[in-house]
């Protein structure tokens, strides 16, 4: 539902790709898309994937028509390949939900590039941590690299929570130990997230909604400024924490 009600967090996206401008291509890491091994969407013009059910139909209206760039998705995979990832080219896949819903705030007239990369959650948060390392040089190309996700993601707890004035304790615990070694420039800590942050497990049962940002750690660099972009939950456990790395 992020697509049509973010609420303050697709006003603070939307006033970031304002004053990013607008970047030649953009490369999104989706928690939606889970493979093997790395891919990237090489198709020329993608496809919107509606990758859910039983939401109101106004959801499956939307079409984020957006260009795809499949010399960018060949120059990611070269990349990737040059840093010893075994990467491939999907060349008929879409955008799934994951990259498409805050799209549609930051850059809603779909006419920037769009190139989707994979995750692979079986292989963790230092695998997605040097897919961003390998795909650095893009940024000096004019590609605006997004990891999506979500700072806290158990979606048990937001429903059976719904209507709760605060926000569960574990969930800011969470959040704010992440939030401490993002600000630190901490990767020691942050790659062994799941072993060292507080209800680890709880905030993430299953990891893909939170490796996209090592994809966006990585291609900040080994020593990042950090920007924050949005702080706040929705509900009482869906914390919605959105960062800019320079």
């Amino acid at each position: 539902m992020h697509a049509i009600h973010a609420g303050a967090a697709g006003d603070a996206w939307t006033a970031l790709a304002r004053r990013l401008g607008k970047p030649r291509a953009i490369l999104i890491a989706s928690a939606h898309w889970e493979t093997n091994i790395p891919m990237v969407t090489g198709a020329a013009a993608p496809e919107t994937i509606h990758d859910f059910g039983g939401f109101p139909e106004e959801l499956y209206r939307i079409q984020y028509a957006s260009p795809g760039d499949p010399a960018l998705a060949e120059r990611a995979q070269t990349l990737l390949r040059e840093a010893d990832i075994c990467t491939g080219i999907e060349p008929n896949r879409g955008l799934d939900h994951g990259a498409w819903s805050p799209l549609l705030h930051m850059y809603p007239d779909a006419d920037v590039p769009v190139v989707q990369l994979a995750i692979q959650s079986d292989r963790g948060a230092r695998h997605h941590l040097a897919m961003g390392r390998a795909l650095e040089p893009l940024r000096g190309e004019g590609v605006l690299i997004i990891g999506s996700g979500h700072m806290t993601h158990n979606l048990r707890d937001f429903f059976t929570q719904r209507g709760q004035a605060s926000s569960a304790t574990y969930a800011h615990e969470f959040r704010d130990w992440v939030d401490l070694r993002i600000q630190n420039n901490d990767t020691d800590a942050l790659v062994d997230w799941d072993q060292k942050a507080p209800s680890a497990l709880r905030a993430h049962a299953t990891p893909e909604h939170f490796l996209p940002l090592f994809v966006a750690l990585g291609a900040a660099g080994e020593h990042w400024e950090t920007e924050t972009v949005f702080a706040g939950f929705e509900g009482s456990s869906l914390a919605m924490d959105a960062y800019a790395f320079n």
